[in-house]
């Protein structure tokens, strides 16, 4: 914590903010704008960091594949991703590269919140709205609930 009357520099904020966790340029800017005093100080300060290596968008991007795939699906991600400010490209790669697994992530998130088929159409909206509200494609939703062992011409009532 910083000393009373003591003034942290935009570059010791910044390094206070990545030593938490990965941020990309995009998100230090946002978070450190307004304790920008002099125009073009923030820039210099993470040029700076980002020349050592302590700003590095494809860490941002591996962190938050890394953390947040095993719970989520592509629509999330994409969602955390693209908010973080990391370049559409390596968001689209990533995307690429995580749709094969989608359909086993959302049947271990299934399978960890709820384990047993449903029993009524109640229920499965349940299990439905649970997954979707996760990022996983109704495609992916669909398939998932329906192989919990919930016979699928029940799907339409």
């Amino acid at each position: 914590m910083a000393q009373p009357g003591f003034k942290l520099s935009l570059k010791g904020r910044a390094l206070r903010l990545l030593s938490q966790r990965e941020h990309s340029r995009a998100e230090l800017v946002r978070k450190l704008s307004p304790h920008e005093e002099v125009p073009g100080e923030l820039a210099q300060a993470l040029d700076e960091l980002q020349a050592k290596g302590f700003i590095d968008e494809t860490r941002v991007l591996e962190s938050v594949l890394n953390h947040r795939a095993p719970k989520l699906g592509n629509g999330r991600i994409k969602q955390e991703l693209q908010a973080k400010g990391l370049a559409p490209a390596a968001v689209a790669q990533a995307m690429l590269d995580l749709k094969d697994s989608e359909f086993a992530r959302a049947q271990g998130v299934w399978q960890k919140k709820f384990g047993a088929p449903a029993a009524d159409a109640n229920e499965r909206a349940k299990h439905y709205r649970f997954l979707l509200t996760r990022g996983f494609s109704a495609e992916v939703v669909r398939k998932v609930v329906q192989q919990s062992g919930t016979p699928e011409e029940d799907f339409d009532s």
